[in-house]
């Protein structure tokens, strides 16, 4: 939607090239159908993948149906892609602040913005060996590039072939959606599936949308030396997180350069030669910018509309996705369906949890709940934001009593000598127990550190057996083992003291 972006067949480079190879080789030909098959998988992202894997591995006949890349969102327009920028902009900003480490002041380390993409070409590349359709052919798994669309019964066609199935997956995840702003479309925007294949770095970007993209993508391009301006509806960014964890974002943001325009709308858009003049509007003030391009991040869209689902009675709505229980099962007993196209939680690891779920559940009766999982989620800004389990707002809503432990990270040795120390560990238990239901983490690297936390919610430890873990020293994952250790405290009770006293004196 915008002249900058590269359209991937124009680019010749050799990293691009064997990209192609591995998401869609060019000379495919689709196999001759092994028919019934136990199981076929529409859409070959992280949850498609794992399912036809996962099936595969333990002996399954199956079809893995993929109408666009192998990969998906993941792999094409989302994680990798933007971990690769963000990592660039991440080192651009520390060379920055040269000074804070202790050295000379390097001055304005500019972006050169054409290496820094060619880089996260070489990583998609890379990573795109690991589920490419060769391997795929390798495991077992009979991929089919075209568009799938039920025909009824236990029938799909994709391309020339009819695949007839015992158990179907739906795995097509989901698209940007688009507002509709009038002039928005005329003027050209970018989303996640186009964000990456820019060629020059805008002068002056629009970002709309305060979820995960927009908030990562605005502090990325601002670092790497964008002009930012970030519109948000919401008072506040990332509005499920804790108003405290957003408030450390958005001060962070603010301190990067990024203009910050929250309770805001975007009413109209216009062009000026090559420039885009958004008009936008806050408690009834209007105003406009003007910038070279606009990205858009305000929600996703459920890729469901070419399946023909009607003809195998399958329910599901075009805001929200296809309609399942528990067990991942559709309307229809033998049809699941997997991932963002039917998950709340729109997250990678999410995703393949719930495709391993589906495969247990569709092919070897399984009774396996996706309520049952504890699904952990980060935001990969500096700081990072990640959570896992139950929200305060959640408890408050249920009547459940609890217990917050915070620590704060100035008071944990390695986030000072990081010069890292904004941000909070946050643990909520039921009161009267040391039961986790939930927790927050906002640190540089509280993607890996909620992980211990996630663990222990699976695995039902408490924090009374979390503060037994010794943790080496020093890491930032020191502020889990010093929340634990606050809990202990809580234990030693003036009952428990006086017979401590007695005790010892006896």
């Amino acid at each position: 939607m915008t002249d900058d972006v590269a359209p991937p067949d124009l680019d010749e480079s050799g990293p691009l090239e064997a990209l192609i190879d591995n998401i869609h080789p060019p000379n495919w030909r689709n196999p001759v159908p092994r028919s019934p098959y136990h199981l076929v998988v529409i859409g070959a992202g992280p949850a498609g993948v794992t399912a036809a894997r996962e099936a595969a591995e333990l002996g399954a006949r199956v079809a893995l149906i993929e109408s666009a890349q192998i990969g998906g969102v993941r792999l094409n327009a989302g994680c990798v892609s933007s971990k690769a920028v963000i990592r660039s902009a991440r080192f651009y900003a520390e060379m920055r602040a040269a000074e804070d480490c202790g050295w000379q002041s390097v001055g304005n380390a500019d972006a050169h913005f054409p290496a820094m993409m060619a880089r996260m070409q070489r990583i998609r590349a890379r990573l795109s060996r690991i589920a490419s359709a060769q391997r795929l052919r390798e495991a077992g798994v009979d991929v089919y590039f075209g568009a799938a669309r039920f025909r009824g019964g236990d029938l799909v066609a994709v391309a020339d072939a009819t695949l007839q199935f015992g158990k179907a997956i739906i795995a097509t995840g989901t698209r940007p959606l688009i507002p509709a702003i009038p002039g928005l479309a005329a003027a050209g925007y970018l989303t996640n599936e186009t964000v990456f294949a820019l060629r020059e770095c805008p002068r002056r970007l629009l970002v709309l949308g305060g979820g995960p993209l927009g908030c990562e993508m605005a502090q990325a391009y601002c670092r790497i030396g964008a002009q930012v301006f970030i519109v948000q509806e919401e008072p506040m960014f990332l509005p499920r997180e804790e108003r405290d964890a957003a408030q450390i974002l958005s001060d962070a943001l603010a301190k990067d350069g990024v203009a910050i325009h929250p309770n805001t709308n975007a009413v109209a858009v216009r062009t000026d030669g090559d420039s885009k003049i958004v008009d936008l509007q806050c408690d009834g003030d209007r105003f406009s910018v003007t910038v070279d391009a606009i990205l858009v991040g305000v929600g996703r869209a459920p890729n469901i509309e070419n399946l023909r689902l009607d003809t195998v009675m399958v329910d599901a709505t075009a805001d929200v996705g296809i309609t399942v229980d528990d067990l991942l099962r559709t309307s229809n007993p033998h049809i699941y369906a997997a991932g963002d196209v039917c998950m709340a939680d729109k997250y990678t690891h999410a995703a393949e949890a719930s495709a391993r779920i589906a495969v247990a559940n569709a092919l070897f009766l399984g009774r396996q709940r996706v309520s049952a999982l504890a699904i952990p989620c980060c935001t990969y800004t500096d700081p990072e934001i990640a959570h896992v389990g139950l929200y305060l707002r959640d408890m408050w809503d249920r009547s459940i009593p609890v217990k917050t432990f915070t620590v704060l990270m100035h008071d944990v040795d390695r986030a000072v000598t990081d010069g890292e120390d904004e941000g909070f560990v946050k643990i909520h238990v039921r009161e009267g127990t040391d039961r986790i239901l939930g927790a927050s983490v906002v640190a540089s690297r509280a993607g890996e550190m909620i992980n211990e936390l996630s663990l222990a919610i699976s695995a039902g430890v408490g924090l009374r057996q979390l503060a037994r873990v010794i943790h080496t020293y020093p890491t930032q994952a020191q502020a889990i083992k010093m929340a634990a250790d606050a809990y202990n405290r809580t234990r030693l009770t003036p009952r428990r003291k006086a017979v401590i006293a007695s005790w010892l004196d006896r």
